[in-house]
């Protein structure tokens, strides 16, 4: 007897369906063929145990299962359901009626329990798209699959559970969801807040900018002095997700298996800080069936890299086409994945090796040709895509015991909303009369020839330009970042035309680029 169950793969962050096929005939043994990997392999084991757990019989006869199409491999525990509750349709154990409706997953124990699966929330969106009228899965990613509306989301904990579901002895009401009011409900809710940081209105200031126009940052300075205390903070004063944005982001968590038990949506921007030892592949994603990395991770959100030239070299070049391109593609042999990244990097790091050049206080400084070393690690093409630098120096004692309260996140957020309002107000009429044109949200994302139509500026602004370049040494990489934000701090200021003030202001944020200035010793 031949029964056919429904389940899929993800590759990248889509999802496609699997058709389990099992044949039960005369003969012997067990057979499993359409290219699966050990873990597919190994499921004959589990599903005989969770079988026999369930109150039925394993046949002792030929079954051949099939998973299609053969000619793309099969990786994972998750088909275990489908394949068991294939097996006992064919066998005519069970009703085999209303398996064709439903899509089902799920890893089985050996006591016929259901363990959670990745990628539940692209599988749901599949599901729905291929006109499947709901979705059996384990209990823990029933929430994350309810985002998906017009699809029953039937959560079980058991075989058993599954079996009495389809047989109509046991009704499952299925699991519902409230997308916008979850996300509305949870999207201002943040831990953390600029109001925590003592000093550094300076730097607080660097970043509302980089914020309010999506800007790459670095800051440089001693051990101590809040760099890390402050890139953590920036999420907060982020504009809140778009539902499309928070669903995008959620996606690729869930392939990713990031998503805790229980949980459904990403409201929050997200906060990337990866250790300086990972390695290229984990960092951009790969691997023999790709996976996203942590800048796929952070999409949407913030990546942080603290201690900057501790990263290997290489690693850190990788990072160079995703910062342009905004996406990761991913090159196999047997097809090529992409991973979206659009993400806001932050970068941290010390003056020198020890940490103590320029410092003040410092006893046994490092010397200008180890300072340069230090900083050679970092490739001027990387430095070219980090439009703000910033020197963070250590706070004060004064300020540091202060009464005075600091300013909230809340407050930040409100303005860095209100300038990406001005600069959606100004993308949207260029997109809508070039439909082909990579969407752009933020004054970072414009192209060159874009800045020239945008970013203009009078006289009186080139001839300051041109004097800030000469005479601070400023290379030729600087003066379409300073143009942008210059455009950004204008855009918070509420004006249409960049002034000389905020010219002035963007040039001192390219410290790196001077001359005489640590790593151009």
């Amino acid at each position: 007897m031949l029964s056919k169950t429904y389940g899929s793969a993800v590759y990248g962050v889509d999802a496609f369906v699997i058709t389990i096929e099992v044949s039960v005939g005369k003969g012997t043994k067990f057979f499993m063929v359409g290219l699966p990997d050990s873990a597919v392999k190994e499921s004959e084991q589990r599903v005989e145990a969770a079988i026999k757990h369930a109150g039925y019989t394993m046949p002792r006869i030929k079954t051949v299962i099939n998973l299609a199409p053969a000619d793309i491999r099969k990786e994972g525990s998750s088909y275990d359901l489908p394949i068991a509750l294939g097996i006992l349709s064919a066998s005519g154990q069970i009703n085999t009626c209303p398996l064709h409706q439903y899509m089902m997953m799920g890893e089985l124990s050996l006591d016929g329990g259901l363990r959670p699966i990745k990628g539940a929330l692209p599988i749901a969106i599949e599901a729905r798209k291929q006109g499947f009228k709901g979705f059996i899965l384990p209990q823990e990613n029933a929430s994350e699959a309810a985002i998906v509306n017009h699809l029953d989301i039937i959560g079980v904990a058991t075989l058993r559970e599954a079996i009495n579901f389809l047989e109509g002895k046991n009704e499952i009401l299925p699991t519902q969801q409230d997308t916008r009011d979850l996300f509305y409900h949870e999207n201002s809710r943040f831990d953390t807040d600029f109001a925590d940081v003592k000093g550094q209105e300076s730097i607080k200031r660097a970043l509302e900018i980089a914020a309010a126009g999506g800007h790459n940052v670095i800051m440089v300075g001693p051990p101590g002095s809040g760099k890390t205390m402050l890139a953590r903070r920036v999420p907060t004063i982020l504009p809140p997700m778009t539902l499309h944005e928070a669903l995008e982001t959620t996606k690729i968590h869930s392939v990713a298996g990031k998503l805790t038990a229980g949980s459904s949506l990403v409201s929050h921007r997200p906060f990337c800080a990866p250790h300086h030892t990972i390695s290229d592949a984990a960092l951009v994603g790969g691997g023999n069936f790709p996976q996203p990395g942590q800048i796929s991770l952070a999409h949407n959100g913030v990546l942080f890299l603290d201690e900057l030239p501790e990263f290997k070299r290489t690693v850190l070049e990788v990072l160079r086409q995703p910062l342009e391109e905004r996406a990761v593609t991913i090159a196999r042999a047997k097809g090529t994945v992409m991973f979206p990244a659009n993400f806001m990097l932050i970068a941290s790091m010390n003056p020198s090796p020890s940490g103590d050049f320029y410092h003040p206080g410092a006893t046994h400084p490092d010397s200008p040709a180890a300072v340069q070393r230090y900083l050679g690690k970092i490739s001027g093409p990387l430095l070219d895509r980090i439009d703000i630098h910033i020197e963070v120096n250590p706070v004060p004692f004064e300020e540091m015991t202060s009464e005075r309260p600091a300013e909230k996140s809340t407050f930040i957020r409100e303005r860095v909303i209100q300038a990406r309002q001005f600069q959606a107000k100004r993308f949207q009429p260029l997109q809508r009369s070039n439909p082909l044109m990579t969407p752009i949200y933020s004054n970072a994302m414009m192209p060159p020839q874009m800045v020239k139509e945008i970013c203009k500026i009078d006289q009186a602004g080139k001839n300051l330009l041109k004097t800030a370049m000469e005479r601070l040494g400023l290379s030729s990489r600087a003066y379409d970042r300073i143009l942008r934000v210059s455009r950004t701090i204008a855009d918070l200021s509420g004006q249409e035309e960049i002034q000389l003030d905020h010219l002035a202001e963007a040039i001192q944020y390219r410290s790196l680029d001077r001359e005489g200035w640590m790593g151009n010793l």
